[in-house]
This record gives structure tokens, C-alpha cells and sequence, in this order.
């Protein structure tokens, strides 16, 4: 009863349109040509996913043709929604909007018409599992226009993905109406969806729905608009996997304050904003910056029972990855996004420990619980590296004592792969090809790197003589990838490390990869290449090249690779690119890729197949090698390439595979912009454990100014400008704290250092000019 008192109250009240307050936040408005494209409406208990005309087709793969809707995970709620009203005993369905607007915290569909215009806005509050949705009805005649508005919702009660491992089965939804409610209930589960509407309906009914064990809910309103004037109207979409009571509550309580949850939620936006900001001369640069922090936070989801964290991808990967999660949050920390970096890590460990108990990393869980891959090799060792990142952000010691444990235990594992003995781990890394799960050149570089990192940690610990162990295997196997893994006739590094035998069947099969894809040139150097390895009477296991995967580059990524061969290598991979970056595959080049404009109309309406992509996480990779090695303007031109995706499709997102394919909005593109210019542009390489930040900025030539404000290390806060002219670069440091900068630009060659004024001399540290700096303001200025 108290939930339906305070629902009766409210809607003796006028309804405070958000519509003012959500539109006076930044947006990006998108292209009519994109329409029947997908978006999603964010939230952290619950998300919209549906197309930007405002219609629900079918969408996704993973629950075939389920992955749109309104999703309160582990369960779907909706199938979505249709509206439509009378009009002078015309009906005028709300189908087809005309015009889709992006917000950080909400979105907007908007339909024309002669004499009244519609707009839908919506939003998901923080921390409810609910969306607020405001419909608007503008009369623009000089005479009051009533109208019968009528909302049509489907209910769709099920399972998330692989339910069915944990005992979750679909059943038929059964749909009450009460107190102006639309309430549906999973009749064999205790999962309900509820509707509320913010005034009385006329008339209410239901039928069957097209799809198994779902129903329509229609409900009808009279309204009448005032002359020259608007009406609002609001509907609340939510539900429970819970209880009735728990979705009646969350319903009623943001019908009662979606105005005060609209505003808090805009407030934190712009609080998200303003950390890590960061102003460049480019000003695209700028802006996909900063919805990138915003794509980031769409990606949270909090799951009752699993915990909070960021997610992949969507629409299809709305659960959580060890390997996608390593990326993603090295990208982050440096945008200040500790909290989300704390609890996906804290996610995926324990469910990693429950799974495996043995160190090993999961691969990928779904919102259930349900582990679908316990762990590809690759990323044990990157979770390990992703630790000693964010303690050397934080200098948290408490996080790396929880977690060091799990680093040591999963690098014992590690080394148990490996089944010969040779250093190196076998078994799958990030290429998801069959066959591919011997020695391989990402689990390699990932697993040396690994002990680089964990030395460090250990050192940190006062565990010296583990640090001095990880030390010689990180040692040890960046050696074998130098020597082992370099193919000089490739002037690469190898996909691979195998046998005769493994290579002539993975040759095959990239052979026929290649026709089917109808590239000559790649199936004529697979074929000779075949030969070549038939005739050489070696057997032993040594590296191949075969289909230029995208990790052939991990050894630069990672600084491991000898100077010479990163030069050659880097310059390899120059070959393997087309206008929006990377492909994902080599041999997968061809004509037509490289002309295409939309990797969506290429593929069409087929299976959903990776073949043939470019990705941002490949592009991303390449740009922190480059830069890596003293190449920002190669990097900066990455970084383009990508950037060229950015509101291709969606306004406001960037696509996992570049332009306008697979999940619309990703959460690896953190990695693939913000360390090559938060931890390489700018230089940001912190020691917070240490109270230490080391600075070593390598700009490109194009990028003549830039500034970053309010960069979270550890409890102290960063602030950097950049100002480039003909001859001299100038910089402003400031810190909160007096912790020890360490100043050394790893580009550019300066005939006199002024610092606050007087003229020094640096010292040289790695064969790079350098100056310590202590004190909370400086003035650096370089003069070539």
C-alpha cells in the first residue's frame, strides 16, 4: 500500500519536464543515414538498448535476436516499447523518429508532424533498475488538440546468456494491470517487469505477443495539449529478478523524482568530465576524449550477487572479461577512474579464484555467474601487469597485498603451461583462430612483461629474492621473443612458435581463409610459403608468420623488442591498415576493404563474423608501440585513422570494429586513446607507491598545445599545459602535493633549459636529457 500512495500522490501533480535540464548538456546529434542503427540508453542496474528512429527490432547474436530491449541483469525485462496516438481520428504511430540526439546521461528521439511534434527523451538513474521515459507533445496550432495516446509494451521476461547453467528457464509471462500499472510476472520465476505512467489510463489490454511467452500491454491516455503549448507525459520501464515489491518501489520512487535523478546524474557527468581534462590543438581529439570517459561509465554494470564493473562491449558482451578488463582499465586509471578499476578487478579475481583457484584468470563470465571460458592463456600474465599499473597509480599497499597473492599464485600457474620447458607458456592467446594454441607471440610478450611488472611488485613487498626470480624469466623470455620469435624474412615477429606439422595445417587453413576472402596476394605468399616450409627438413619448433595477426606487434607494445627490430617490424605493419587503422588479420587486406566505407554494408545481414575487421584495440596497440619508440608522429596518425570512427554510427561512440561494426560502443577504446595520449603524449608514468611521477612527454609535430587538468595519482592531483612555437616548448607543471617530478621528453632536441627563470643543465638518464623537480609549481621552458 505505501507504494501505491505514493505513486497516487505524485500523479495528482503537474509532471516537471527533464527535458530543459537534459538538453542543456553537451550533445552530438546523429545522421539520418544511421536511423535503423543501434543505441543504448545507460545505466548501471539497468539499460535500453533499441534502434535510433526509437523502434526495438530484432537485435544481437549471443541471445539470438534478444540482445535489444530493457535489460535488468541477469534478466531481460522488455522487448521494448511502441506508441501512438489519435489524432483528429487519425492514428499517428511514433515509429520512425526523424532525428536522434546523444547525451552523456540520456538520449532523445524526436518525430515530426504538421500540427503536433513529439519528442522522447529517456534516462536510467543511478542505481535503479529502472528508465524514465518523458514523452513531449508540442501543439503548434493556435487551438487546444486532444488526442488519444496510446503506449503498447511488450514484456519478455528471460534468462541473460548460458541462464540455463544456473537453473535459469524461460517461461510464459503473465500480465496484470493494477493501480495503473502495467505488471508482468515469469510464471514460473520470481521475475517481474513493471510499467507506470504518470497519469490515469482510459483503457487498458493485452494479447499475445509474437514471440514465445511473451505479452502485449496496451494502454491508452486522454490528453489534451494547450494551444501553442506542450503536455508531458512519463513512463517508468523496470522490474526485479527479485520481488514484485522491489520493482514496485524502484518504479514509484523514480516517477516521483525523475527530475532530481535526471539532474544528479547530469552533476556527475560533468564531475567526470572535469577529472583528467583534458584540451588539445585538435579539437576532435579533444572531444572523443571526453565521451570516451563517458562510453566508459555506459559500460558499468552492477549485477546483485556478482558486483560492480565495467563490461566489454554493447549490445553483445554486456558481461565481464579478465582480458578485455586489462586493457580497458589501464586506459582509466589515468582518467581518474580508480572506483571502476577497484571493483572490476575485485570482480573478476574472485570469480576468477571460484572458478579456477589456482591463479588462473577467467576469460569471460556472464551476468549469472556462469563462467563460459575459465581463461585464455594471455591473460593470467596481463592481469598481472594490470595490478602493478594501477598500484603504481594509486600507490595503494593494501590493494597490492590483496591482490599480489592471486599475481604470484597465477604466475606459478603460468609457468606450469609451459609444456616444454622453453620459457615459454603454450597454449591460446588473444587470436581467436582454431589451431592457434601453441606458443604464442602475445602469451610470450604478455608473460615477460608479467615478470617485469611482478619483480617490481615483489621489490615493493621487501620480497627480494622473488623479485630477483621474476627478474631472470622476464629476462630469460624477452630473449627467446627476440631471438625465436623474429622471422628476418618477414622482418616480423611470429604469429607463432611451432612445428613443421603445426605450420603446414594452420598454412591450409589460412589459404583457405584467404580464397574465401578472394586475396590473391595473400593466398599466392601462403602458398609459397607452404612450400618453403615443406622443403626445409627442420623440424624442430621454431616461429612462423602466416596470417600477420595483430599481435605480432605485442613486443613492441609491451618495449620488449630490440630497438633494430621494432623499426622493421613497425614498418611491416604498415602494410596491414587501411583509412580507420589496424586489421585484425593481415592476410584478411583486400581491395575492397580498403575502399570501403562501411564495414556494416560489406558484411550486410549475414552471420556476425570478425573476418575481415579492423579493430580500435589493434589500431590502439600499434600507436602505444610507435610511441614506445620514439615515433609520436607515426602514433598520432593512429590515432586519427581511429579517430575518423568516432560518431560514425552512433553519436557520441566509437565501434569495436571500425567503422560502424560489432558492439556500437566498446570498452578497450580506453586503452586505445588514453595511454598513447594520457601516458605518452603527455608523458604521465607515475610511482605513486614511491611519491614519484615520472614525466616524459613525446608530442607529435601536429599537436602544437595541450593541457590535462585534475589527474588522480595516488592522494595527489596533476595539472600539465603544453605550448609549442617555432622554437621553444613550454611547459606549467602543478601538483598538489610536493612529491619528486622527474622531467625527461623523449622527442626533440634542446640547446637550453629554463626552469622558473634560470637556465640548467640536465642530466642525462637513459640517454635522454632529464631534471628533477621538486615543488608543487614549475615553469619549464626548452628552446631548440
Amino acid at each position: 500500500m505505501r507504494y501505491l500512495l505514493l505513486l497516487l500522490t505524485f500523479t495528482t501533480f503537474a509532471q516537471k519536464s527533464i527535458a530543459p535540464l537534459v538538453r542543456s548538456s553537451e550533445s552530438i546529434t546523429g545522421q539520418k543515414a544511421y536511423l535503423n542503427t543501434p543505441y543504448h540508453t545507460a545505466g548501471d542496474k539497468l539499460y535500453m538498448v533499441g534502434h535510433q528512429d526509437g523502434t526495438f527490432p530484432p537485435l544481437g547474436w549471443h541471445v539470438k535476436d534478444e540482445m535489444g530491449g530493457i535489460w535488468a541483469h541477469p534478466i531481460k525485462l522488455w522487448d521494448g516499447f511502441t506508441a501512438s496516438y489519435i489524432h483528429r481520428g487519425e492514428k499517428v504511430a511514433l515509429q520512425h523518429a526523424t532525428k536522434f540526439i546523444n547525451y552523456p546521461n540520456a538520449n532523445e528521439h524526436r518525430y515530426e508532424g504538421a500540427e503536433i511534434e513529439v519528442s522522447r527523451l529517456q534516462f536510467v538513474p543511478d542505481g535503479k533498475s529502472a528508465i524514465y521515459v518523458e514523452y513531449a507533445f508540442e501543439n503548434k496550432t493556435n487551438q487546444p488538440q486532444p488526442i488519444q495516446f496510446t503506449m503498447e509494451a511488450i514484456s519478455n521476461l528471460r534468462p541473460v546468456w548460458i541462464g540455463e547453467r544456473t537453473g535459469m528457464v524461460d517461461s510464459q509471462d503473465l500480465v496484470s494491470f493494477e493501480d495503473n500499472q502495467v505488471i508482468a510476472k515469469d510464471q514460473n520465476n520470481h521475475w517481474f517487469a513493471v510499467m507506470s505512467a504518470s497519469q490515469q489510463a482510459s483503457d487498458q489490454q493485452q494479447e499475445k505477443g509474437t514471440k514465445p511467452n511473451t505479452v502485449v500491454s496496451k494502454t491508452s491516455y486522454s490528453l489534451s495539449i494547450p494551444a501553442r503549448g506542450k503536455r508531458i507525459m512519463a513512463f517508468v520501464f523496470g522490474g526485479s529478478s527479485v520481488s514484485k515489491q522491489a520493482a514496485l518501489a524502484t518504479n514509484a520512487s523514480v516517477l516521483t523524482n525523475g527530475y532530481i535523478y535526471a539532474q544528479a546524474k547530469k552533476e556527475r557527468f560533468e564531475k567526470l568530465a572535469s577529472r583528467s581534462e583534458i584540451q588539445l590543438s585538435d579539437p576532435v581529439l579533444t572531444k572523443t576524449l571526453r565521451w570516451l570517459k563517458y562510453n566508459a561509465d555506459w559500460l558499468i554494470n552492477d549485477v546483485d550477487g556478482i558486483g560492480r564493473g565495467i563490461t566489454a562491449g554493447m549490445p553483445d558482451y554486456p558481461w565481464f572479461f579478465g582480458g578485455d578488463m586489462t586493457y580497458s582499465l589501464q586506459g582509466l586509471i589515468s582518467s581518474s577512474r580508480k572506483d571502476v578499476a577497484y571493483s572490476t578487478i575485485d570482480l573478476i579475481a574472485h570469480l576468477s579464484e571460484k572458478t579456477n583457484g589456482n591463479g588462473r584468470i577467467v576469460h569471460e563470465v556472464s551476468t549469472n555467474g556462469a563462467v563460459y571460458n575459465p581463461g585464455n592463456v594471455n591473460e593470467t600474465p596481463q592481469f598481472a601487469s594490470l595490478i602493478y599499473k594501477v598500484y603504481a597509480w594509486t600507490g595503494d599497499k593494501a590493494f597490492l597485498a590483496r591482490y599480489f597473492p592471486l599475481v604470484e599464485k597465477g604466475l606459478e600457474w603460468l609457468m606450469k603451461q609451459d609444456k616444454d620447458r622453453n620459457m615459454i607458456p603454450d597454449g591460446n592467446g588473444m587470436m581467436e583462430i582454431h589451431g592457434l594454441d601453441s606458443e604464442m607471440i602475445d602469451v610470450a610478450a604478455y608473460s615477460a612483461k608479467a615478470f617485469l611488472d611482478a619483480s617490481k611488485m615483489a621489490e615493493a613487498l621487501v620480497r627480494g629474492d622473488l623479485a630477483r626470480d621474476y627478474l631472470a624469466k622476464y629476462t630469460a623470455i624477452r630473449v627467446k621473443i627476440n631471438r625465436d620469435f623474429w622471422v628476418p624474412s618477414s622482418k616480423s615477429f611470429a604469429d607463432f612458435s611451432g612445428t613443421k606439422e603445426q605450420a603446414l595445417r594452420l598454412t591450409n587453413d589460412a589459404i583457405e581463409r584467404a580464397r574465401g576472402l578472394k586475396n590473391d596476394w595473400a593466398v599466392e605468399e601462403l602458398q609459397a610459403l607452404e612450400k618453403q616450409i615443406r622443403a626445409n627438413p627442420d623440424t624442430s619448433k621454431r616461429g612462423f608468420v602466416l596470417h600477420h595477426n595483430w599481435v605480432v606487434n605485442t613486443p613492441m607494445e609491451t618495449g620488449l623488442a630490440d630497438a633494430d627490430k621494432a623499426s622493421q617490424a613497425l614498418k611491416t605493419a604498415e602494410k596491414f591498415r587501411n583509412k580507420f587503422g589496424m586489421y585484425v588479420t593481415g592476410i584478411d587486406r583486400s581491395q575492397s576493404s580498403e575502399k570501403a566505407e562501411s564495414y556494416a554494408a560489406k558484411v550486410g545481414k549475414s552471420e556476425f563474423t570478425y573476418t575481415g575487421t579492423v579493430m580500435t584495440l589493434p589500431t590502439g596497440v600499434q600507436a602505444i608501440s610507435e610511441n614506445n619508440y620514439g615515433n609520436p608522429n607515426a602514433a598520432y596518425d593512429l590515432v586519427q585513422r581511429m579517430l575518423r570512427t568516432f560518431s560514425f554510427a552512433l553519436p557520441g561512440s566509437m565501434y569495436e570494429v571500425s567503422p560502424d561494426y560489432g558492439m556500437m560502443t566498446q570498452a578497450w577504446n580506453s586503452y586505445a586513446f588514453e595511454v598513447p595520449v594520457i601516458q605518452q603524449f603527455f608523458g604521465i608514468q607515475p610511482l605513486a607507491y614511491k611519491k614519484e611521477i615520472n614525466l616524459k612527454p613525446s608530442w607529435p609535430d601536429s599537436l602544437r598545445s595541450g593541457s590535462i587538468k585534475r589527474v588522480e595519482i595516488g592522494d595527489n592531483s596533476l595539472d600539465i599545459s603544453y605550448q609549442r612555437t617555432t622554437k621553444k616548448s613550454t611547459y606549467i607543471l602543478r601538483q598538489a602535493k610536493s612529491w619528486t617530478l622527474y622531467f625527461s621528453p623523449q622527442t626533440g632536441s634542446y640547446k637550453r633549459w629554463v626552469l622558473d627563470g634560470k637556465i640548467v643543465k640536465p642530466t642525462l638518464v637513459d640517454g635522454r636529457p632529464s631534471l628533477t623537480l621538486q615543488g608543487r609549481k614549475h615553469q619549464l621552458v626548452l628552446v631548440e
